[in-house]
């Protein structure tokens, strides 16, 4: 009779409970092959199955040593070895899986299971985030392994929530003499670091992108030294708003407008409706006298910025309208080349703005400019209308030569027919 079945035979004895049929034909299996790795695993397994650990590790070392390639036979030696009480050998074997594949999901759950039993914080916290990330997500997992990975879950955010502790009160004196705008970036980094904040979002620019320029969310208020100027005239600017909207006209239109024909996509939902509504006082550098004329406070606030000035492509300025329960969803500008600038006017309660990982609330008559090309997101979860005045500004990190060369770069490119910059 074969190797192979004869233990395939034993298997299915022992399956069955008949323990003595299935030590005879491993018996007969040793004799005819006693190096056999298969042999000496079904031994292992027959030893394991009785209860006698010693025995059960001896066989299924010997069968490590003849095929220390097999995943399979490790990941029993791990086992013999647990049921004997041996924390180190059992950590030697699972280690000897990974060796073969630090993609193993039972290997890597395993041994986070063994250090998180012995207290070996770190270990276990790095091995249960590895199993969790190969957790496959088109399947059905066993409720006794899903229970199993919720309770790793918890343990994480454990760990995480005493580290973060740990650190947030070591470092409180620390940042004590310096402010929120100091300790920015340094507060970003540690967030990363404890899985407080999930990614750092970079720029997605299908315009222009210019290198090496901070892909800030939101620009420091220090590099807007007119900001203060402008918030002093909000009133007056929302009062202009509010008789502009209080008299019907054709001035409004929607924000998105899409070309016929184009694909369903996310802006469907907004595509030519008022949902998300704009009067525009200048549009990619055209200006729109119709609502000029009705606001002349505002016009003559905007004119008196440093905006960027390309035909065809900047400044733009608008009230933006966001009826209630209506979402803008995640998306990125064109070309890094400048910021975008919100004068909240009219913000009700339930109303939020997202750029990248940082979340700020919109509030009447305060400034605040960001970096379109990181993705962000807005929302009026109200039952009343949401009205913020946008406009974009240079990128504050561009110089004045940077300025200049891209405006005659745009001015060129739009020139040459061909429109190698998109739109800005």
């Amino acid at each position: 009779m074969e190797i192979d079945e004869l233990v395939g035979r034993a298997a299915h004895a022992r399956q069955q409970g008949n323990l003595p049929e299935a030590g005879r034909l491993l018996e007969q299996a040793r004799r005819a092959a006693p190096g056999d790795p298969l042999v000496l695993n079904a031994l292992g397994m027959q030893e394991l199955a009785a209860g006698n650990a010693d025995a059960a590790a001896r066989n299924f070392e010997a069968a490590v040593h003849a095929d220390s390639r097999e995943i399979g036979l490790w990941m029993n030696l791990a086992s013999a070895h647990r049921a004997r009480g041996d924390d180190a050998g059992e950590q030697l074997a699972l280690e000897g899986a990974l060796a073969i594949d630090q993609t193993y999901f039972m290997g890597q759950f395993r041994i986070a299971e063994l250090h998180e039993r012995n207290g070996r914080v770190a270990s276990a916290t790095s091995h249960w985030r590895a199993a969790l990330a190969l957790v496959p997500s088109d399947q059905q997992l066993p409720p006794a392994l899903a229970q199993q990975l919720e309770q790793a879950r918890s343990y994480l955010a454990a760990q995480s929530r005493e580290v973060s502790d740990f650190l947030d009160t070591g470092l409180k004196a620390a940042r004590a003499g310096f402010g929120a705008v100091e300790t920015r970036r340094f507060d970003a980094a540690v967030d990363v670091v404890l899985g407080r904040r999930s990614r750092v979002f970079t720029n997605e620019c299908s315009g222009l992108h210019v290198p090496f320029l901070p892909a800030d969310e939101f620009f420091e208020r220090s590099l807007f030294p007119w900001m203060d100027g402008l918030e002093d005239r909000w009133e007056a600017i929302r009062d202009e708003f509010l008789a502009l909207h209080a008299d019907p006209d054709t001035s409004i239109r929607p924000y998105v407008r899409q070309e016929l024909g184009t694909p369903a996509n996310k802006w469907t939902p907004l595509d030519n409706r008022l949902d998300w509504g704009a009067y525009f006082m200048w549009e990619y550098g055209v200006p729109n006298p119709s609502v000029l004329d009705r606001c002349p406070i505002t016009a003559a606030a905007l004119q008196a910025l440093p905006r960027s000035e390309v035909p065809g492509r900047s400044p733009s300025a608008f009230f933006s309208l966001l009826k209630p329960h209506t979402r803008i969803p995640p998306h990125t500008g064109v070309t890094n080349t400048r910021c975008t600038v919100h004068l909240p006017l009219v913000v009700p309660p339930g109303c939020g703005f997202r750029v990248g990982g940082e979340t700020r609330p919109w509030i009447p008559g305060q400034i605040f400019a960001f970096d379109d090309t990181i993705e962000h997101e807005a929302w009026n979860n109200s039952d009343e209308l949401r009205v913020v005045l946008i406009f974009d500004m240079w990128n504050p990190h561009l110089s004045v030569a940077e300025q200049q060369l891209i405006g005659q770069f745009y001015a060129l490119a739009d020139a040459s027919g061909h429109n190698p910059a998109g739109r800005a």
